[in-house]
């Protein structure tokens, strides 16, 4: 998964890369030191400045032709022959020196170790010396330091030393390095990688010594002019598993057991090809002669090459009759077990007809109440899949207490199967492999280990794991484990104390938190740090981070660089804050860098204002909270951190704080590609938007405009295992001191900003959709995405496991939204998959569900409501989406599209699905819930306007309806169709919403009735909080109709009612109630919400004496006031058109201000008087569609994987198998290939052979009957290579026994067993290699596999397999890479 370099060739010289005369010429990447000297300078003032690459150069010795031409002439009237043969002579001896110098000496003029002025240094181990390097001091590093502090300036230069073989171990101890002035420090170089280990150690405690102005302290800091060039040895940063890797290493896991006073043989019988244990008996062969009976049918009846473990519980002696022990002796090899006495201990392991090479055993006396110790038996097997493990049983007595016991448990290493090429991983590194549940905390470190056996995509680990870690694509959606290499040869590293020493740090952290730090100043010359580890880095302080970029402004071409400053596979594990810091700096390029086990934000762009930064193919797991800001902080820091607050205000943790995550975008013009945030305590990538630059930036008073500007390139990035969101795009942060107006912590999270891009960040101008494209979501607790404000646009996204996929959030309430648009296209949504999961690292809820309800993870818990898609308010649009996997379960409601819940908030009509495919385990495509947990009453004003709007049936079944709650009469017509189980209902019609602002003191309820349905009212409680000055509702109408609307007190004095997604001419009737005798002032204005401006033409209304007066021209500017009723009747009608997705026309929003004087004190609820006068008969204005029955071809998405290797194609393969006793239950068996349905037309095997490069079938064959015999053959000979075979059984096949070692020719790691009468299912190969994905699935008969027993994604066209590329897939990410590193 590696990219390629985007830094562009690098000539020999460089001028000022910042563009500044005055400052030392830059680094240039990969070559330092050219073998002559540049022409001399033509003044003193240049030479003063010329860059270190060129003081470092010299000449080599000069050649003493010269001067043997000269003494020639001088003897020019001596012999001529004498002349000639010593001009010769000395021709060719100063050619034979220049020669040997030049072998023996000449550097090499990338590296900047062989630069021929350099100075072998050695200052020794002495703490308090402090280092200063200035101009002429060209030193070269070559053994290990202690001092004090470096400071590297006016053209002082220092290298490490290095050698061709890499035996240079250097470790520099130092307070800090400061390089400054033309200093410089070098690592290595971009073209003469160091190849060394190379150790720097910044040590000393936060309340030691003073701090370095600008810099603090334990600091590598590069200042103005200053160049820090670190180069390590390349190799792949990080990549995906392959194969799934199994608790333990094997497939069924570890096995231990131990018991006391377990009297008999404990045996148990377990798979050879599996380890799995298959039994677990008890042989009670001390007291009766039965078990022994039993145990020897048990063995006389045994599969042959099953894995016998047996162990003495007490005593077994007594009645083990004779022809047990014979039957032991022969079957299982033991040469102990005639011979077996009273409490014996006895341990035995074996193999069913294996004899005595395959037994291993052990027995020890009893004596004393004891036996000395363990009679431990053990022996080593490999699995079908080649992972090595080990049987061991052990009995002994102790004391008097009898113990035996049991483990079976892989050894030797579990080997990892990887996407990439890691052949640069060594052994010795340390690699992390990622969480693919629900918690961050399985995420697990590894050592590696030697591995001859190892292909290229293979690596060795020492440790067993501790959880599962997936490696597979599975239901479509790419879960494959990220796995990252944290050993560099270049270290820096803050030395720590044991534990924590302050009390502020200790509050919170058991350990020393005061790491090193790398922090960089604007004007630098040149920074470029590649495959450098950082451990132990960071402080628990601002402005002290493993890496910093502090206020650097541009640092690439805009400002001067003519190399990008770039960090390249950077290992930032284990540090005490953040990973990467981008503060007020802009066009960095930060590349296939790990950030692994850090507090607070890990990449983090800071204050809002930083741009054109380029995050390419980082990897980062395991974000903890820190301390540092508000939005680090978890719920016990943020309410017990309270210093920066005003008064005695509590923070609420759920709202200021409780926000970190691993991508921090501050600013929406940076560039995501290919990252993986794969495991933070709240969310993975959260895209914020600060209205005004913050911190050290707010002094530049700069206008951010992050909430309008567009959106930079998203593409391909992968999110999972966070609690809150794996995606979050919403909210800002404060940007005011607490006050007491607003008691808050400067800079805490807050619900202040909405994400409308438009073109060049002007309102004015049109919106530009901001695109996330290739999103892959899964294990997230909450969301898998959550996103607010428009135009969005999600594309090509996987969605799986989630809480919830996906929310769409609208800018806001109205009037403040005007309107926007948000899509999700070409996406998968998967609600439970196959990943089920595994108890431990912190997840705490564990239930059954699926499709096949078994025990899995759940992401909150059992009860928790589980959707794919959620809407919020609106205008959203769902289409080309394919949902699976949804069911119900008794604890909980599962459905593919949902609602929020307890949603005070508006809902549009406007929210509109088509195009979408439901699988068929789907129970609940949609669902408006239901009182209960987590729905509670269900009540607020969201709630009861929940609707959408399906265009094509492809829902419902109804083209063009719109779905609401079943109890909302608003929207509904006698020809509506309630689905109960969605507690829905399905309308034809044509719908609207009224936006209702009222102002008066009062917090009134609004009821509102239609007319057709007055026993069936709404009750709406408003959108605002209690404190608020005016109250807003929002219901939903369907169009032409009437209502009428109450209060729960006096009526409003001052009421708007504004048209919202109406058209030209549509209408509706409101009757509002108010006291008999009220005066009004009712004018029809024209509100221009960006300007809050009114249009100069108010149209005032007029009164009219009747209803039949009033209905005569629905456009007249007229209302009626029945006094009877206390009923004011008039018609909201648009007169102009609307746009798109705007809520409100062309011309601005139309609203009617109805100004009243009335000083009762009445309860204006006109119900009573109202019906049956103004009750209307229900009609059908839009009749109901018929139900479609025709299947939507053009439903769902086109694409069948969803993968973060989308350049690569994918064949998804199925396989299944079952005995004779399946087969009659209707359980079919077949080979699927890309939906290509392969079924048997007889029992016995069939084949399904698939070309490896091209995904074409090739042929398929049924082997029934006599016909069998001959499967071996053809798969041995009949297949071609570059082949997947395909390979299943059904009903009672007699398996050929030379089948296995066929079976082994095509991937197995040894024959495997086969069980005649059983079901097999075999994906293999037919080539030189053997793919990750092989797999081999056996059953006795009778016990099936299952519906679906082998399913696969397998990489098509793959170099491995032997394919000629004719055509290099395009790399989609390496285009958009070129453009995000080449756009100013």
């Amino acid at each position: 998964m590696q990219g390629t370099d985007t830094r562009g060739s690098s000539p020999a010289f460089l001028r000022p890369q910042n563009g500044s005369s005055h400052r030392s010429s830059g680094y240039v990447p990969g070559r330092i030191a050219p073998l002559r000297p540049p022409p001399p300078s033509q003044s003193h003032a240049a030479a003063e400045f010329t860059s270190a690459r060129q003081e470092a150069q010299t000449r080599l010795p000069s050649l003493p032709v010269e001067q043997h031409r000269r003494q020639a002439e001088a003897n020019r009237h001596k012999n001529t022959l004498i002349c000639s043969a010593v001009s010769s002579l000395s021709l060719f001896v100063a050619l034979g020196i220049f020669l040997g110098i030049a072998s023996k000496y000449a550097p090499d003029e990338n590296c900047p170790d062989q630069n021929p002025r350099l100075k072998n240094w050695s200052p020794g181990k002495d703490p308090e010396k402090r280092i200063v390097i200035k101009k002429g001091d060209l030193f070269r590093l070559n053994s290990d330091a202690t001092v004090h502090s470096i400071v590297i300036q006016d053209g002082g230069l220092l290298v490490f030393d290095d050698d061709k073989d890499g035996s240079k171990n250097i470790t520099l101890k130092t307070r800090f390095i400061l390089i400054k002035d033309g200093g410089m420090l070098h690592v290595g170089a971009e073209k003469c990688r160091y190849k060394s280990k190379a150790t720097i150690i910044l040590y000393g405690k936060s309340n030691e010594g003073a701090d370095v102005p600008e810099f603090g302290k334990k600091f590598i800091g590069v200042g103005p002019e200053g160049t820090l060039e670190l180069h390590g040895h390349q190799k792949v940063s990080w990549t995906l598993l392959s194969k799934t890797m199994y608790f333990s290493g094997l497939a069924y896991g570890q096995y231990t057991f131990k018991k006391n006073f377990s009297r008999g043989l404990n045996v148990r019988v377990i798979d050879q090809d599996t380890a799995e244990v298959l039994e677990v008996l008890k042989f009670d062969t001390h007291e009766f002669a039965e078990d022994s009976l039993k145990l020897q049918n048990l063995l006389k009846n045994g599969h042959p090459g099953r894995i016998i473990a047996i162990a003495v519980g007490d005593s077994a002696a007594k009645n083990l009759l004779e022809e047990t022990r014979v039957t032991i002796q022969n079957l299982l090899g033991s040469k102990f077990v005639r011979g077996l006495s009273y409490r014996q201990a006895w341990a035995l392991v074996g193999v069913i007809g294996g004899g005595n090479s395959s037994c291993n055993e052990s027995v020890r006396n009893y004596e004393n109440h004891s036996t000395g110790g363990k009679a431990l038996a053990q022996k080593e097997f490999f699995t079908v899949d080649g992972q090595k493990f080990v049987v061991r049983a052990y009995s002994e007595w102790n004391d008097g207490v009898p113990i035996s016991g049991f483990q079976v448990e892989a050894v030797g290493g579990v080997i990892l199967n990887l996407l990439d090429d890691v052949s640069s991983w060594e052994p010795g590194d340390r690699i992390v492999v990622a969480s693919t549940d629900y918690s961050m905390y399985q995420a697990e470190e590894f050592t590696l280990l030697p591995c001859p056996e190892c292909t290229k995509h293979q690596v060795k680990v020492k440790e067993n794991p501790q959880f599962p870690h997936v490696g597979e694509v599975i239901d479509g959606v790419d879960m494959r484990a990220e796995v990252g290499v944290l050993t560099r040869n270049i270290l820096i590293k803050g030395e720590t104390e044991n534990t924590c020493y302050l009390e502020k740090e200790c509050q919170f952290f058991n350990y020393d938190t005061f790491g090193g730090h790398i922090k960089i100043l604007k004007n630098f010359t040149s920074v470029h740090l590649s495959y450098v580890e950082l451990k132990q880095m960071g402080q628990q302080q601002i402005g002290s981070y493993p890496v910093h970029f502090h206020l650097c402004g541009d640092v690439d071409e805009k400002g001067g660089y003519t190399f990008k400053t770039y960090l390249e596979g950077l290992s930032i594990h284990h540090c005490f804050s953040r990973c990467v810091t981008v503060h007020a700096t802009n066009g960095l390029l930060i590349k296939d860098t790990i950030g692994y086990d850090t507090l607070g934000h890990c990449f983090f762009i800071e204050d809002g204002i930083e741009q054109r930064n380029t995050l390419f193919h980082n990897l980062g797991l395991l974000t903890k909270p820190g301390t540092i800001l508000p939005t680090d902080r978890n719920s016990s820091m943020c309410m017990g951190i309270r210093d920066k607050v005003y008064g005695s205000y509590v923070p609420v943790p759920a709202t200021d704080c409780m926000a970190v995550s691993t991508f921090w975008i501050s600013h929406p013009n940076n560039h995501l590609i290919n990252n993986a945030a794969a495991g933070s305590q709240d969310t993975g990538i959260w895209y914020l938007f600060h209205r005004v630059a913050t911190g050290d930036s707010h002094s530049l008073a700069m206008e951010t405009k992050s909430e309008l500007t567009p959106l930079g390139i998203f593409y391909n990035n992968r999110v999972h295992s966070n609690f809150k969101a794996g995606l979050f795009i919403d909210k800002g942060v404060k940007t005011t001191n607490a006050s007491a107006d607003d008691p808050r912590e400067y800079l805490c999270l807050d619900n202040n900003a909405r994400f409308r891009p438009h073109q060049d960040a002007d309102p004015e101008k049109p919106r530009v959709a901001a695109l996330i494209d290739r999103l892959i979501s899964f294990k997230n607790n909450d969301h898998g995405a959550w996103v607010r404000g428009g135009d969005i646009l999600i594309q090509n996204s996987g969605f799986a496991d989630n809480g919830i996929g996906l929310t769409f959030a609208s800018d806001g309430s109205f009037p403040n939204d005007e309107g926007a648009s948000q899509e999700v296209s070409e996406s998968l949504f998967i609600g439970e998959s196959k990943n089920y999961g595994f108890q431990g690292g912190q997840n705490k809820y564990v239930g059954t569900g699926g499709v096949d309800n078994k025990t899995r993870t759940l992401p909150r818990n059992r009860t928790f409501p589980i959707r794919g898609f959620q809407i919020y308010d609106g205008p959203i649009h769902l289409t080309k989406c394919t949902f699976k996997n949804f069911m119900a379960t008794p604890d909980r409601f599962t459905s593919a599209v949902g609602f929020l819940m307890k949603n005070p908030w508006q809902m549009t009509p406007k929210n509109n699905i088509s195009l979408v495919k439901f699988g068929p385990n789907v129970s609940l495509k949609a669902f408006f819930g239901k009182p209960g947990p987590w729905f509670e009453e269900g009540d607020l004003d969201g709630d009861k306007n929940s609707i959408f709007h399906d265009l094509d049936g492809s829902v419902t079944a109804y083209r063009d309806t719109y779905v609401g709650r079943m109890d909302n009469y608003l929207i509904q017509h006698p020809k509506c169709i309630n689905i109960t189980e969605w507690n829905g209902v399905v309308c034809s019609g044509n719908y609207a919403q009224v936006y209702v602002q009222t102002w008066n003191g009062q917090n009134l309820s609004m009821t509102i009735v239609r007319d057709e349905y007055p026993a069936n009212p709404m009750v709406l409680r408003g959108i605002n909080q209690r404190a608020a000055a005016f109250q807003q509702y929002q219901p939903v109408v369907m169009l032409q109709k009437g209502y009428t609307i109450h209060w729960n007190g006096k009526a409003p004095n001052v009421t708007y009612l504004y048209l919202i997604n109406f058209n030209k001419n549509d209408w509706i009737r409101v009757g509002l109630c108010y006291q008999p005798k009220t005066d009004f002032v009712i004018v029809l204005e024209t509100f221009q919400r960006r300007s809050s401006a009114l249009s100069s033409k108010v149209e005032r209304y007029t009164p009219v004496s009747s209803m039949m007066e009033l209905e005569k021209n629905r456009s007249d500017k007229r209302f009626y006031f029945d006094n009877s009723t206390g009923l004011l009747f008039l018609f909201l009608q648009a007169k102009y058109n609307r746009d798109g997705h705007s809520y409100c026309s062309s011309q601005g929003c139309e609203r009617i201000k109805i100004v009243t004087k009335d000083s009762s004190k009445g309860i204006s609820n006109c119900m009573a008087k109202a019906y049956p006068k103004y009750y209307q008969v229900p009609t059908i204005i839009k009749q109901m569609p018929g139900k479609t029955t025709v299947p939507c071809t053009k439903c769902g998405t086109t694409q069948v994987v969803f993968t973060s290797d989308p350049h690569k194609n994918y064949l998804l393969v199925q396989i299944n198998s079952s005995d004779e006793k399946e087969s009659s239950r209707s359980q079919q068996a077949f080979i699927n290939v890309n939906g290509t349905m392969f079924f048997f037309k007889d029992n016995g095997i069939l084949i399904v052979v698939v070309d490896a490069c091209t995904g074409t079938v090739l042929g398929n064959k049924l082997f029934s009957g006599v016909d069998i015999r001959r499967v071996d053959g053809y798969l041995k000979s009949g297949i071609p290579q570059r082949s997947i075979i395909l390979l299943s059984t059904r009903g009672d096949v007699a398996i050929p026994n030379n089948l296995a070692e066929a079976l082994m020719s095509l991937g197995t790691a040894k024959p495997p067993y086969l069980q005649s009468n059983g079901s097999l299912a075999f994906l293999g190969f037919r080539g030189n290699i053997k793919p990750s994905w092989i797999k081999l699935f056996t059953s006795p008969a009778g016990h099936g596999l299952g519906l679906v027993q082998i399913e696969k994604y397998i990489p098509l066209q793959l170099e491995e397999y032997g394919c000629a590329r004719a055509i290099k897939s395009r790399r989609r990410d390496l285009e958009l890479l070129k453009k995000a590193t080449r756009s100013h």
